[in-house]
């Protein structure tokens, strides 16, 4: 059997939403973004839902709408993808970049509030796997310096702290909707906050800084005149996208339920192992199930992490490695001066962990099948 790490899960109402959004002769963004904004918006609970093309434009334009300048500072955990990073660079600012908890993977508090100082603007916790970070530890620490919260939600939706969902929590978050991710529109994002001025701000820098939404010029009640109030950037989504996005929106619930039920097939078959750890979950969070990552007690096999990885190859199963930190990418280590030797935790965390092939088009038979060879690699490699 053949289990690849990732397939899509769409239907017939995906591509009637994209043919619809064809025939309506809106290809770019046009009535449909905004009704998907509107959705997106209600699902979540939030005040203000604007959708851009990423998550990486999400993040760089919360940044954005909240003054990061030049020389500030932003903190972000070493597991992350590198646009977390990226965007704070971008605006020349700096990522100070700290070490994460053993357990979720998720930024560590205490290293946050280590790094703290004068010049810190913001904090971007990233909900790892879909798992929330310690939301009320970091809203403590940034109420206590005076920060903005930007979270980097690109896993988690949905997901839930405390009863609270994600995009309801930080000052802003900022979600994705690539190809892989539990809601997808090939390419895509969406960023959700309170406040009316960041959200009408990034209406703006979305769109090359038009003063007025730009599809609204080709409708009927719109007009050809518009001014540029600032320097923007290209980074809206299309109807085509939002096709997509309004599809995935309405059977996002159950894609959670299903991703959540091959979790638990897994954790089942992983628990009492004593090779294979299994993701925990805190008691006050839900998880999203983006990724189920295990981590390898290396001590009790006679194989590293690289090897399993290629056992599980030849068995026909596809994994991956979520992520390689990034204070050990050249880039990040040489602008930072960064060693391995801060990151305690992250370089413990890396070298054990693999990611499975979970998402809801998944059948049972190969749920089964992933999880049986697992405990057929982490048998043979024993110690």
């Amino acid at each position: 059997m053949q289990v690849p790490f990732h397939r899509p899960y769409t239907t017939d109402d995906e591509i009637n939403e994209v043919i619809d959004s064809i025939k309506s002769g809106w290809l770019t963004m046009g009535p449909k973004t905004v009704r998907f904004e509107e959705e997106f918006r209600d699902y979540i609970g939030s005040q203000y839902a604007i959708s851009v093309n990423s998550c990486t434009a999400a993040l760089h334009l919360a940044l954005e709408a909240v003054g990061v300048q030049e020389d500030d500072e932003v903190i972000i955990p070493t597991m992350t993808f590198t646009a977390t990073g990226e965007v704070v660079r971008y605006l020349r600012a700096r990522p100070v970049i700290v070490d994460i908890d053993r357990d979720t993977h998720n930024i560590d508090p205490c290293a946050v509030e280590k790094a703290v100082t004068p010049g810190t603007k913001v904090i971007i916790p990233v909900h790892f796997a879909g798992q929330p970070c310690d939301m009320t530890a970091i809203r403590q620490i940034a109420d206590g310096h005076g920060l903005t919260v930007v979270e980097d939600a690109a896993h988690s939706l949905p997901a839930w702290y405390r009863d609270e969902k994600v995009g309801t929590i930080g000052d802003l978050t900022c979600f994705s909707f690539y190809a892989t991710k539990t809601l997808s529109t090939g390419e895509g994002g969406m960023i959700t906050t309170g406040n009316d001025e960041w959200a009408e701000r990034i209406k703006i820098l979305r769109l090359h800084g038009i003063s007025n939404d730009a599809w609204d010029r080709y409708s009927d009640k719109g007009s050809w005149y518009y001014e540029v109030v600032e320097a923007g950037y290209k980074y809206n989504m299309t109807d085509i996208q939002s096709g997509l996005g309004l599809a995935q929106l309405r059977k996002i619930d159950w894609m959670r339920e299903r991703r959540n039920a091959i979790a638990e097939k897994y954790t089942s078959a992983f628990r009492d192992s004593g090779v294979i750890i299994p993701p925990p979950v805190r008691p006050d969070r839900t998880s999203s199930w983006h990724l189920y990552v295990i981590k390898l007690n290396l001590e009790a096999l006679i194989i590293n992490r690289d090897g399993f990885i290629e056992k599980l190859k030849q068995k026909g199963i596809s994994t991956s490695v979520h992520f390689i930190p990034l204070h050990r990418h050249p880039y990040y280590r040489n602008a930072l001066s960064l060693d391995a030797g801060s990151f305690e935790n992250a370089e413990w965390v890396y070298e054990r962990s693999i990611s499975l092939p979970i998402y809801p088009g998944m059948t049972d038979e190969e749920v089964e099948y992933v999880a049986e060879k697992v405990m057929d690699v982490a048998e043979e490699y024993k110690r």
